[in-house]
């Protein structure tokens, strides 16, 4: 199934973001007409254009809806981090209802309404076998749950011709969470707290982008969900060698005990309650880490619409390594 199957306009949420940006650049260059939904007060698009509204603005959203009339909605929006489940609800939850109940009471004809979801709905794995679409969401931490609620009320919209895609881990240029491990090494270290051994799937971004459009544009993908992975599970340890071997200087390896986590995820709850600002790293962040494996299966995503990885963690971590190197954050 070809991504150019992809025609008419879309409406795309979190076009400033990581994956969302990709998304939209894909977009553009297929000649779709492209608005991105952003924020009160967020800047405007970079590319395509872009309208202003708030999530609790029902009454705009739908507005905006019947206005645009968009063939295609794909909601990549959300949030990481909180100070709260509410945050995360506030963040993940109600602006995924409110966007699907407006596009349902819209006469638009959406041909698709597809939820950028995560691995993390699911929760983790057992060490010899991956996660799969069939297997019960057990979600351990806010952000995962979060993120199954979000499912779930669009599961709950009647009548919406829905997809969901639930990356793995996604990497790639332009991404500030693995940043880190290639700032590190870039430093001189390569650091592991205790999960050298644990295990993950992760996915390339312009393989997760291909893949989002591929299951949009597919009729066998109506009114289902697809974990999205490059098909390799990999431990921390492989992972981040392969960073080292993308660092041109060398770098020591240095093994730390997993309670730093938890010392620090403590440090970052108490800082929160000073100042009130949400950090990356909590103890909703340390149950995530200290999970064994965060494996998830592609079968269902190549089976029902030919997804295949083209960008293998060599060749990812490669160029993702250069681009930051080109963009002066290394």
């Amino acid at each position: 199934m070809s991504e150019a199957s992809i025609q008419g306009k879309v409406l795309i949420t979190g076009a400033s973001g990581f994956i969302g940006s990709r998304l939209r650049d894909r977009l553009l260059e297929q000649g779709v007409d492209v608005l991105a939904l952003r924020r009160p007060g967020s800047p405007p698009a970079k590319r395509g254009r872009s309208v202003e509204l708030s999530y609790e603005d029902e009454a705009g959203l739908e507005a905006m809806m019947k206005a645009e009339r968009p063939d295609y909605v794909f909601h990549v929006a959300g949030v990481t981090k909180g100070v709260s489940y509410a945050d995360f609800q506030r963040g993940n939850v109600m602006p995924t209802r409110n966007l699907a109940q407006a596009a349902a009471r819209s006469d638009a004809d959406l041909k698709r309404f597809v939820l950028v979801s995560s691995l993390a709905a699911y929760g983790p794995a057992e060490r010899t076998q991956p996660v799969a679409e069939t297997h019960r969401r057990r979600p351990v931490e806010h952000y995962g749950r979060s993120k199954l609620e979000a499912e779930e009320a669009l599961e709950a919209v009647a009548g919406l011709p829905i997809t969901i895609v639930r990356p793995s881990g996604v990497y790639g240029p332009g991404d500030v969470d693995y940043f880190q491990l290639f700032l590190s090494a870039h430093r001189g270290w390569n650091v592991y707290f205790g999960n050298e051994t644990r295990r993950f799937s992760a996915v390339y971004v312009d393989d997760c982008v291909r893949a989002t459009l591929m299951a949009a544009a597919s009729p066998g993908s109506l009114g289902r969900g697809y974990f999205l992975t490059d098909g390799v599970p990999t431990t921390w340890g492989e992972f981040q060698e392969r960073v080292v071997r993308h660092t041109p200087r060398r770098v020591r390896t240095l093994r730390l005990p997993e309670a730093l986590v938890t010392l620090a995820a403590h440090g970052g709850e108490l800082l929160t309650r000073i100042d009130g600002k949400a950090r990356l790293l909590n103890r909703q962040k340390a149950i995530m880490s200290a999970q064994e494996c965060w494996t998830c299966s592609g079968d269902a995503a190549r089976e029902d619409f030919g997804f295949e990885a083209e960008v293998h963690q060599e060749e990812g971590v490669q160029r993702t390594a250069a681009w930051y190197r080109e963009q002066g954050w290394l």
